[in-house]
């Protein structure tokens, strides 16, 4: 295919690299997340220590997962420093090899003519890819890890029906080590070997059993070599921290850093986009919460203990024990209230705008978009993008209802988006690059839609 489309693949790659290079030269971002991973990734490359900088000391700890660190520090090794230009220029490269990757799942899994290579455009000239792989946060990392594994995935499915040589145990295991490098740069990448897994299963059932030894033994080996990585993590963390600890905290804190359960479940009473998250999430601790910027729901019950529990906090600007016992109770006065809004509502507004906001929080764009108060040049790339995304996403839905039988292998696919979707639900801080990792099967989905439609009637 890229022998007989080689022009189109070559001008859209190229088109892709300019795109990238854009946001390199104008937009490059380094966050907080950012500064604790090359913490990391510094004092792992000097000292040997895996630890984070406190009053001029080296902490171990384990705030984070090795994965990302450790790509840090091997870049920095290679160049001999600490270069960001450097990471950014890899990470520019692994995401253009990414849009290769979802080209091949994308023909693997579609029968529709041309879907492949609507899928390289889509993801070639994705913006939201695009301005993730100048940043330095493991989002470009995990997108690719996810579309190989997804894409390892059906290939050796494919070669089972046909074959039982090392071959195929050779592509099984790669799937494995795509997932642990996905767990290894985030937690939530096990998702994916729950979403092999179950598809797994699915085809045994399917198939009443038939071949459902070397399935089994697929998946095994699928789930012994995505996991094997963790096992001397988590040792290091009981060795050195005396916790057991197999991931990563949830909340990223360190070893002696307390929780604040209390003040996130109160969080999770009213919150459901983005914009709190910046505005009041990430600023607690340390700065004061602007009530003006609550939405009405955050004091539609037990108004008067909130007020007076966020004026103490104002005036100490620190959360202590004492006041996240106080936001805690309050949460559960709230969640007592409207346990419908708390369990069910706020939940799937919160997984909706992550999916559909528009993806402008590395640009300098007003993340209070709908209010048309920024720069008439930044609201228009910010409906520009939120047109962009929605488009993707209504195309890749639609898909699998009308194009169902040009889909094969679509439970897996889809199986994964829901999944993390599901887990999406279940976190308080709505952050639209949770779900990036999800947009390979976007692609795929989007370009089946558009695509010219294949003969076979039948969906796999």
């Amino acid at each position: 295919m890229l022998r007989e489309h080689r022009g189109f693949f070559l001008g859209i790659a190229l088109l892709g690299l300019a795109l990238r290079i854009c946001f390199l030269l104008y937009f490059p971002s380094v966050t907080d997340d950012s500064h604790v991973y090359l913490d990391l990734a510094n004092n792992w490359l000097r000292h040997g220590t895996y630890g984070l900088t406190e009053n001029d000391q080296i902490v171990p700890a384990d705030t984070r997962l090795p994965g990302y660190p450790g790509f840090l520090a091997a870049v920095f090794w290679v160049t001999g420093g600490p270069k960001i230009g450097a990471v950014l220029g890899i990470q520019i490269a692994l995401d253009l090899l990414t849009c290769f990757i979802i080209t091949d799942l994308t023909r693997r899994t579609v029968r529709a003519r041309g879907a492949p290579q609507l899928a390289f455009l889509f993801a070639a000239l994705c913006p939201f890819l695009a301005n993730y792989s100048t940043a330095v946060l493991t989002e470009t990392l995990e997108i690719f890890f996810t579309a190989l594994a997804l894409d390892g995935a059906v290939a050796a499915i494919d070669r089972m029906e046909t074959e039982n040589g090392p071959s195929v145990w050779a592509l099984w295991a790669g799937v494995g080590a795509a997932i642990a490098a996905a767990i290894l740069l985030r937690p939530d990448g096990g998702i994916l070997l729950g979403a092999v897994g179950l598809f797994l299963l699915a085809v045994i059932w399917k198939r009443r059993g038939v071949g459902g030894g070397r399935i089994v033994a697929a998946g095994a080996l699928v789930a012994a070599i995505a996991l094997a990585p963790l096992v001397p993590w988590t040792a290091r963390n009981w060795r050195v921290l005396h916790q057991f600890q197999p991931l990563a905290p949830r909340y990223g804190t360190e070893p002696d850093e307390v929780t604040p359960r209390g003040f996130n479940r109160w969080v999770a009473t009213w919150m459901a986009d983005y914009v709190s998250v910046e505005e009041i999430y990430w600023n607690v601790p340390g700065a004061k919460i602007d009530v003006g910027k609550l939405p009405r729901r955050a004091l539609d019950a037990a108004r008067d203990r909130t007020m007076t529990l966020i004026a103490d906090y104002n005036t100490a600007q620190q959360l202590t024990a004492v006041m996240d016992w106080h936001f805690d109770a309050v949460a559960w006065e709230r969640i007592q209230a409207r346990p419908l809004r708390y369990y069910v509502t706020l939940p799937a507004m919160r997984v909706a705008d992550m999916w559909l906001r528009p993806r402008t929080e590395l640009l300098p764009a007003d993340p209070r978009w709908w209010e048309f108060n920024d720069d008439p040049r930044w609201s228009v790339v910010s409906v520009a993008f939120g047109v962009m995304n929605l488009a993707l996403v209504a195309a890749a839905l639609i898909a699998l209802v009308w194009r169902r039988a040009d889909l094969r292998y679509v439970g897996l696919l889809a199986g994964f988006v829901l999944l993390r979707t599901a887990f999406l639900g279940t976190i308080e801080n709505p952050e639209p690059r949770y779900t990036l990792e999800c947009y390979p099967v976007v692609m795929v989905l989007a370009a089946a839609l558009l695509a010219a439609p294949s003969q076979s009637p039948r969906a796999d």
